[in-house]
């Protein structure tokens, strides 16, 4: 079915507010997951919201928690989630990062005992649309068998990174196993094989199945051992700057809770002019997308698809699967 985006929104609102969500936090929440379905990205939007209520529900997600500031080395502060709702706690600590980044050029926040984050992407273009470029990721329960190894004793990790560009921001969203698990499940639901080999079988061979990738948890490493020995770095920057919880910490939690997240911003007006800003990024996505595309296919910057997408969903509406729908209105 086809749900607008401020249905989808109001309804999500209403399911915070009878969990005792503030206000300012059901509204923000609500705006975060709706927007993350209108991009496209239903795997960490509605789809991921019934989840998320359970969390709720099960007291692993304090609803009235808010993130609070620890520690100030100058550019750089710490905060404690107080195991609050992830999209909000990240979403108030990336415009802290922005705050900081105004004021030093530099901004970096770490915060520490937070929870899921859902679509990290919703940060990077926050920081875009602010004028910042930014980098950020956050640590994961171990659900990813490092390079060599069979059983999952690290994170696919996510990481995130923004350009801002008055023609399109530049945003990168990418977890470090090739698809993430949220991918997984939405394929599994739509019977879908995955474009690419995902993990392996119960046999040990790559496959596109995502039931089986799910069922062995061998999910693939996003560039092999690179993307394998990039998810240990950012378990390890994340905890080391927030004094936070590491990957094989957070796996001793009854569930996924207790994370730590980096967000690290500069503001683009203090390092460059305007003009130089705009004509070195849009030279270097001319040159990008200039390639001579394969077999017809076209050549996108990170980010690109994203807006196509939302100017599509705004008009047309957001494509829901009818059980995911049910499941939300019922909560």
């Amino acid at each position: 079915m086809t749900i607008p985006f401020d249905k989808l929104k109001q309804t999500l609102k209403a399911v915070l507010d009878s969990r005792d969500f503030a206000e300012e936090s059901s509204e923000l929440i609500a705006n975060l997951f709706s927007e993350s379905s209108l991009d496209g990205y239903h795997s960490h939007g509605v789809n991921r919201f019934a989840e998320f209520i359970k969390n709720v529900d099960k007291g692993v997600i304090n609803p009235r928690a808010l993130p609070q500031k620890e520690q100030s080395f100058g550019a750089i502060e710490r905060w404690d989630g107080h195991r609050g709702a992830g999209p909000s706690n990240a979403w108030i600590c990336m415009d802290r990062a922005m705050a900081l980044a105004r004021k030093y050029t530099i901004g970096c926040l770490a915060l520490r005992n937070t929870n899921h984050w859902m679509r990290g992407g919703s940060y990077g273009w926050q920081a875009a649309e602010g004028n910042c470029m930014a980098i950020c990721f956050t640590n994961t329960m171990p659900n990813m068998p490092p390079w060599g190894g069979t059983t999952p004793t690290t994170g696919n990790n996510p990481l995130i990174m923004a350009v801002p560009r008055k023609d399109g921001h530049v945003v990168m969203d990418i977890s470090l196993s090739q698809f993430s698990y949220g991918k997984l499940w939405q394929h599994k639901l739509q019977e879908k094989p995955l474009p690419f080999p995902g993990g392996y079988d119960a046999d040990g061979n790559l496959t596109t199945d995502p039931a089986e990738i799910i069922a062995t948890r061998r999910i693939l490493q996003t560039g092999y051992w690179k993307g394998s020995g990039l998810s240990v770095m950012i378990d390890l920057l994340a905890s080391l700057l927030s004094a936070g919880q590491t990957t094989a910490d957070i796996g001793k939690e009854e569930a996924e809770t207790g994370l730590s997240q980096v967000f690290l911003c500069f503001d683009q007006e203090q390092l460059n002019s305007s003009d130089d800003h705009q004509d070195m990024v849009n030279r270097v996505i001319e040159h990008f997308t200039g390639s001579v595309p394969e077999n017809g296919k076209s050549v996108h910057y990170p980010g690109e698809q994203t807006r196509a997408r939302r100017q599509q969903a705004l008009q047309n509406g957001i494509e829901v699967a009818d059980e995911i729908w049910e499941k939300v209105v019922g909560l």
